[in-house]
């Protein structure tokens, strides 16, 4: 359910979000815009993947909604919400510099961030903990560009969907979804990223990557995916009291009809 007298702006501790893929065609940026607009937070985590610089390698595709999603994030770092950036491996070229501070914007390799509760949570991109990345570069290039191309077709997909006033919907989701290997890809996943927080005595891990987003319990971690503004078009958020839950966008949005938001209840952790 949804408490619809609720104020239109959602107050937060913390809002983690990733793989915006700035600078390709898939990015639903005019949605994380929407998103951005209604929600204040303390912290605010770029969790990897915020511009898509594998993408802008081949292709230059910089529209003016994508500027203004950087706009809209610098602006906040100017009004006192801290911005940490955890580069990914679309713009890994921020790696090198890990540790820098720009004002209220920050940039680090991983972060360790504590929450409201006292919950020690490891920020990471995840990219290290994908074997295809990790092992064979050229292998994930290729994957990508085809992934793309599936990504590419989902704004499109939305806008036919729409004449009909059918809600968000993702063709590479679904496939994904669908795939035997690709669900045996996302557990291995997980299960890495859990057991690096576990090595990191730390008792929860926030990463994206995979575009999956999810909240569950591996082996004593609690295991944290953001998801994506690409296909999903989710973030996960820390309320002030150090819940965390996953919010689904596109669908809180078609629920309210921009009436006035609050957090679904029942989905924390």
């Amino acid at each position: 359910m949804l408490e619809r007298n609720a104020p239109a702006t959602i107050r937060l501790r913390t809002v983690f979000i990733s793989d915006i893929h700035l600078g390709f065609k898939g990015c639903s940026a005019d949605l994380l815009l929407d998103f951005l607009h209604r929600v204040e937070m303390d912290t605010l985590f770029l969790v990897g993947d915020i511009i898509d610089v594998w993408s802008m390698q081949k292709s230059m595709f910089w529209p003016q909604a994508h500027n203004n999603v950087l706009r809209t994030i610098l602006g906040k770092a100017k009004r006192g919400t801290k911005v940490i950036f955890v580069p990914g491996n679309h713009d890994e070229v921020f790696r090198e510099f890990d540790g820098v501070v720009f004002g209220n914007l920050e940039i680090h390799r991983e972060y360790i961030h504590q929450g409201a509760d006292g919950r020690r949570m490891l920020i990471l991109h995840g990219d290290e903990f994908d074997s295809v990345v990790k092992c064979s570069p050229w292998l994930a290039k290729l994957g990508s560009n085809i992934y793309d191309i599936l990504l590419a077709a989902n704004p499109y997909i939305n806008w036919f969907r729409r004449k009909f006033d059918l809600p968000h919907w993702s063709l590479s989701m679904y496939l994904k979804q669908k795939a035997k290997t690709a669900v045996q890809y996302i557990g291995s996943f997980e299960e890495s990223v859990a057991q690096a927080a576990r090595k990191r005595g730390v008792d929860t891990v926030v990463c994206g990557h995979i575009h999956r987003a999810e909240i569950r319990e591996i082996e004593g971690i609690l295991y944290c995916n953001d998801g994506d503004w690409v296909e999903s078009c989710t973030s996960l958020v820390e309320d002030m009291n150090g819940q965390l839950r996953i919010i689904d966008w596109p669908k809180l949005r078609e629920q309210t009809r921009l009436a006035p938001i609050a957090l679904p209840v029942g989905q924390a952790a």
